[in-house]
């Protein structure tokens, strides 16, 4: 049984819309890597005011149905919406991204989401330590030149790992930063697959190399906050070391790529104690009431049954967008990458990953 009822209207909407958007230029990076820019219409400014290290999800008219996540590129603050698409073996927008589209076309995108975001302030005096490897660069980017414009006092060191020069996103950028804020931004590029400018700096990032970097290059107690983006290995990797260097995971926030399917031990043990529910889902202001009596159906897959305009993206445990907070009842999660500690202490789960352990559940996609 499906029942949908109003709900208190909030004052603002929590989670993200689509809306169509046109592309105003496709700009090439390297031979893997375009950064696409969007025309947003003036009506359409608020909704798409971004916060530096936020992501849109693009999906093509009438292609498949399945969203990607991408990170934004470009300054918060800048007026300007700005993503970058490296190439996926078999991914379908890439393929179009990097072979298609062109001004003009159309794409439906989300409006930003994600929390992999500093709290900038004309007043803070910082020190921002980052870490990247290939596209993990594209949020990167957008939080380091926003603090460099938003915090005088702040300055910056970034760490970034590639394969070769060539396969570098973002360089002339990058070059260009470092340009204006010689004393502000230490820009350390790394490269596995060629000769760096030195041994420490020719090979991947590590958890020996890493260390090295932080004897030499970047002490740990002169950091305020670290932000790492780049593949499940490289983060986990530099929380271990960080962590034996004593710094506070609450100082570390991190965004991952996809990673790939749980391992099946974590799904089985998820899908043993899920139960019968009856789940209530609050969005956009309307109560919905929908049964899972299927243990391997996740509360967004019952939603979305009844709610086609439920928010999602990866549907991996990786993006965020299918967020919401448990009201009433409880969930067993298989991954929750995308939520940071005080959020899950909080009651906010990834509904994408949960599977209900009560008989009635309710949760609040607005919230």
């Amino acid at each position: 049984m499906t029942t949908t009822t109003a709900a208190p209207r909030t004052e603002r909407r929590r989670h993200s819309v689509t809306h169509r958007l046109r592309v105003a230029a496709v700009d090439r990076l390297t031979d893997d890597a375009v950064a696409v820019t969007f025309a947003v219409p003036a009506e359409l400014a608020a909704d798409y005011d971004f916060a530096a290290g936020q992501h849109v999800n693009v999906a093509l008219p009438g292609g498949d149905g399945v969203r990607r996540s991408y990170s934004i590129c470009s300054p918060a603050g800048s007026g300007v919406l700005r993503i970058a698409v490296k190439r996926i073996p078999g991914g379908v927008f890439s393929s179009h991204a990097l072979t298609t589209l062109a001004a003009g076309d159309e794409v439906d995108v989300m409006t930003p989401a994600g929390r992999f975001t500093p709290s900038f302030d004309p007043d803070q005096a910082k020190h921002y330590a980052l870490v990247a490897a290939g596209s993990g660069i594209t949020p990167v980017l957008s939080i380091v030149a926003t603090a460099l414009a938003t915090e005088p006092g702040s300055r910056v060191t970034l760490l970034y790992g590639n394969r070769t020069s060539s396969s570098v996103m973002f360089l002339d950028e990058l070059a260009d930063l470092k340009d204006r804020h010689p004393d502000r931004l230490q820009l350390v590029h790394l490269l596995s697959r060629e000769p760096g400018s030195t041994e420490l700096l020719s090979g991947r990032i590590d958890g020996e190399r890493l260390g090295r970097l932080l004897d030499t290059l970047l002490p740990p107690e002169t950091v305020d906050d670290w932000y790492l983006c780049g593949p499940y290995e490289l983060i986990t990797t530099a929380r271990d070391v960080l962590s034996r260097r004593g710094v506070e995971r609450a100082h570390v926030h991190a965004e991952l790529y996809h990673v790939g399917d749980p391992p099946p031990a974590i799904r089985e043990e998820a899908r043993l104690q899920a139960v019968t529910c009856a789940v209530t889902a609050s969005l956009d202001g309307r109560r919905t009431e929908v049964t899972v009596d299927d243990p391997d159906e996740t509360v967004l897959e019952a939603v979305l049954r009844v709610r086609n305009d439920a928010p999602f993206a990866c549907k991996g445990g990786v993006c965020g967008t299918c967020r919401a907070k448990v009201v009433d009842g409880a969930v067993t999660m298989e991954r929750r990458y995308a939520l940071e500690d005080d959020e899950i202490a909080a009651g906010y789960v990834l509904t994408c990953q949960s599977h209900p352990t009560t008989p009635t559940l309710e949760v609040d996609y607005d919230a």
